[in-house]
């Protein structure tokens, strides 16, 4: 998964503000990705022989070689916001164009521009219909990122790239809480567990310590840990402690054996030992030459 989120690099193709008047009705495929968000009027969107029926505060994520159809009804003008994207820049990416075909009506080297769809790669299914407890966080940022694009400023594409990481990610990351409810329940606990750990580096700490003090079970705790943080809060523990001592050994002049005397380690060895199981090198590594 981490290396799936480390290499995206998006080109965003169009971000375009539209409205639609209705009665309309497309059917196609795109080769790259549309993130398309209702922001007043009504659509039915078919994707895959399912059907969706959007109003104002869906997004919808339409992924390459989908065959989706797109019929807008009703009486009120279809307004939405929207972007074509490639969530990897490829050579190709500026001539790629927004197709309106059918599967059926491409030619043999139109296959070639499908992108692969990546969208799996995480631990959990990014949907096509994407429901938000609160829309007015990812209307914004939707908004900026079409408003940069319209406005040509100096290096706006970098901009672009940025503020398109930060939406997604906000997405992805809205999908998670949304199927792991366990955890978004729990985040103030998590958070103040956290700040304790953290309040607590100077030293080894135990998961009876932490049971104690805040009257939840270590299982409870560990699972929670892992499934939010992907990782232990001993192991959390021990990630901190490593990070600041590596910032102590880079910007003073403590001897490294008193360092790990500060951090709490009963000796060099073991301070030497933790460190690199966590940072893959020795403590000396840092030390300026």
């Amino acid at each position: 998964m981490n290396n799936y989120l480390n290499t995206i690099s998006p080109y965003i193709r169009v971000a375009m503000d539209s409205k639609i008047t209705p009665p309309y009705k497309l059917e196609r495929v795109i080769f790259d990705y549309e993130l398309l968000y209702v922001k007043d009027g009504h659509v039915i969107i078919t994707i895959n022989d399912q059907v969706y029926k959007g109003k104002p505060g869906d997004i919808f994520l339409l992924k390459p070689k989908e065959k989706h159809i797109l019929e807008v009804y009703g009486s009120e003008i279809f307004h939405q916001p929207h972007l074509h994207f490639d969530f990897n820049y490829e050579e190709n990416s500026p001539d790629i164009k927004v197709c309106f075909q059918k599967l059926e009506e491409l030619d043999e080297s139109s296959y070639k521009l499908f992108r692969k769809d990546i969208t799996n790669n995480l631990p959990f299914k990014i949907p096509n219909y994407i429901k938000l407890k609160n829309t007015q966080y990812f209307e914004k940022m939707l908004f900026d990122i079409i408003n940069q694009q319209q406005s040509k400023l100096p290096f706006y594409e970098i901009q672009m790239k940025g503020m398109f990481i930060q939406l997604y990610t906000y997405l992805i990351r809205e999908i998670f809480y949304n199927n792991n409810p366990h955890i978004s329940s729990t985040l103030n606990r998590l958070s103040e567990i956290k700040d304790y750990i953290g309040l607590n580096i100077h030293k080894d700490l135990a998961l009876a310590e932490i049971e104690q003090e805040f009257s939840i079970s270590r299982y409870h705790i560990i699972r929670l840990f892992k499934d939010a943080y992907g990782m232990t809060p001993i192991h959390f523990h021990q990630f901190i402690r490593i990070e600041k001592a590596k910032e102590m050994i880079q910007f003073t002049d403590y001897p490294i054996t008193q360092i790990s005397e500060i951090f709490g380690f009963s000796s060099i060895h073991s301070f030497s030992r933790a460190f690199k199981k966590i940072d893959k090198v020795t403590p000396s590594y840092y030390r300026r030459r």
